[in-house]
């Protein structure tokens, strides 16, 4: 077999491996197994925490100790114990740095994703916050800074939520000044996400290939939006969704169906099997 084989696949969850329904297409999850079964690790690379991702892992039913990247590359679990292999965090004073940023903006909310818990910075739980969580299968909890701090979890990133409007004025306002400390994306109308400095999908799959001594160009990443465009860049077999934008189609290799056309299965098939 050539240097380019194929040893590990990343994929990411939503608009990616999850339809729009927000299920895993039955497909998906055969070629998923087929790869596995010839030998390639399979790695989910999501922005979710990993209440967002334990019953999607549980239907692909792996057998093999696989590895998770979640929180945008903020944190690796392997998958046979759930340890935390790997973490980048927000310190104490970057998170009142944080919140300070959105004082003047009464319609954004600061999130915190600790290792256990959804924190909302503030008395009460807006809806479009609880929404977000219970699309993770989760509960946000609201909660002061001092309280956050005495709880004493690790704190792998933020978000600032809030409808699309107030959230471009205040990523308008904000962005310059918080890209020089974090690592900033948009991953969605709604969420402004800011996650320690360097901390991207790609940091956290270089990490992993490194410790598994897997080369870039040995690795497929699959991927549909802002928030895998450095993982993309990264590895040497990319492939972009049938339903991503057109800046994520023109930087990969290949491009698969859509999410809802179970693209992935098409893209494993097609160039890594």
């Amino acid at each position: 077999m050539n240097q380019n084989q194929v040893k590990l696949i990343a994929i990411d969850m939503d608009g990616t491996l999850l339809n729009s329904q927000k299920e895993i297409p039955e497909e998906n999850i055969k070629a998923i197994q087929e790869a596995a079964a010839a030998g390639v690790k399979i790695v989910l690379c999501t922005g979710r925490p990993r209440s967002g991702i334990l019953p999607h892992f549980e239907k692909l039913g792996l057998s093999e100790e696989e590895y998770i990247i979640m929180n945008n590359g903020c944190s690796t679990y392997e998958t046979k114990h759930w340890k935390l292999l790997q973490y980048e965090s927000l310190s104490r004073t970057e998170m009142e740095e944080l919140l300070q940023a959105c004082e003047d903006f009464p319609e954004v909310t600061l999130t915190l994703t600790g290792e256990k818990t959804y924190y909302v910075v503030g008395d009460e739980v807006p809806e479009l916050v609880a929404y977000d969580a219970g699309t993770v299968f989760t509960e946000a909890k609201a909660r002061s800074l001092e309280e956050i701090f005495a709880e004493g979890q690790v704190i792998f990133q933020a978000m600032y939520m809030a409808d699309s409007e107030p959230l471009d004025a205040f990523q308008n306002a904000v962005q310059d000044g918080l890209s020089q400390s974090y690592s900033t994306v948009r991953s969605q109308d709604y969420i402004f996400e800011i996650m320690p400095q360097g901390a991207t999908k790609a940091s956290g799959l270089k990490h992993l290939a490194e410790k598994l001594e897997i080369a870039p160009n040995q690795i497929m990443a699959l991927g549909d939006a802002a928030n895998d465009l450095e993982m993309l860049q990264f590895v040497g077999q990319s492939v972009a969704m049938g339903n991503a934008s057109d800046d994520i189609k023109a930087l990969c290799k290949y491009v698969t169906l859509t999410n809802d056309e179970a693209g992935v299965a098409h893209a494993i098939r097609t160039w890594a099997l």
